[in-house]
């Protein structure tokens, strides 16, 4: 009977996938059986498909999902726009030697390929557009321009005109903004900026008369060329000048009133006759 029961226990075995475990060698008996699953068996995580079928897995976490690209930064400023902002950035890119016009108040060609260097050559993006990244950068590197970084070249607006411009024929020139009005009976026909005499040869003061028109007049004292000059004042006359044309507000006169815009002072000197007034004030 003995053996007719370990062949017994046997055939169950192996039709259940268990096996018998004997006793150890210090005769101890160990678990009586060990079940193995069979292979189509469920892990514990899994997820029984609806209806019987396959199990599912458990859900992927979504660390893996690809995070979403930053914002680029926004554009302050790009080609078309104008303004005071825009001087400030054509004065500031000049300062750090990307551009030499201007300012002009204009974003145009110029300004967008000195940006666009600009931002080269610090590994940004090169855009041409004043993004607030490419701004920031620039802010750092240069200081706050004066007004007359900003107005370097002119473009600035004239003051009100002084009291004895009202009346008659008058070059009225003031020296805080630096510009003349062309004025007939108190109205403006023209404007322009101007530059003065330097601190050794100040333009003089005071209401005088235009006493001489010299169209394309050279300086015998300084053998410089002085097209379109109006004499008023002993040597001092409004005159064009090319170096203000070229360096704007960072050079002077030897005490005449400079003009940059040759078109301008062209159709000046049409008008403006003998006899004229000329008031030059602060």
């Amino acid at each position: 009977m003995g053996r007719a029961f370990v062949a017994g226990l046997a055939v169950l075995a192996a039709l259940t996938g268990c096996t018998v475990q004997t006793p150890d060698g210090e005769g101890k008996r160990r678990s009586p059986v060990h079940i193995e699953l069979p292979s189509g068996t469920p892990a514990p995580d899994s997820t029984p498909a609806p209806g019987g079928g396959a199990p599912s897995a458990a859900p992927a976490p979504d660390d893996d999902k690809p995070s979403a690209a930053p914002a680029p930064p926004r554009v302050l400023w790009s080609r078309g726009d104008t303004g005071r902002d825009v001087r400030e950035l054509q004065a500031r890119l000049r300062q750090v030697a990307w551009l030499f016009e201007g300012p002009t108040g204009t974003y145009g060609e110029q300004t967008e390929r000195a940006v666009s260097g600009f931002q080269g050559k610090r590994g940004l993006p090169r855009t041409g557009k004043t993004d607030a990244v490419t701004w920031q950068r620039l802010v750092r590197m240069t200081r706050e321009p004066g007004r007359w970084d900003l107005y370097l070249m002119g473009g600035q607006q004239a003051d009100p005109p002084d009291a004895r411009c009202r009346t008659g024929r008058v070059l009225c020139i003031d020296k805080t903004s630096r510009t003349l009005r062309w004025m007939i009976d108190g109205r403006t026909v023209s404007t322009m900026a101007v530059r003065f005499g330097s601190q050794g040869t100040p333009t003089r003061e005071g209401v005088f008369s235009v006493y001489w028109k010299s169209r394309d007049h050279v300086s015998t004292l300084y053998d410089s060329p002085m097209p379109y000059a109006m004499f008023f004042s002993g040597g001092q006359a409004v005159h064009f000048s090319a170096d203000f044309a070229a360096r704007g507000y960072a050079g002077g006169s030897h005490g005449c009133v400079n003009v940059r815009d040759e078109q301008a002072i062209a159709e000046l000197f049409a008008q403006v006759r003998n006899g004229d007034r000329v008031v030059v004030s602060w």
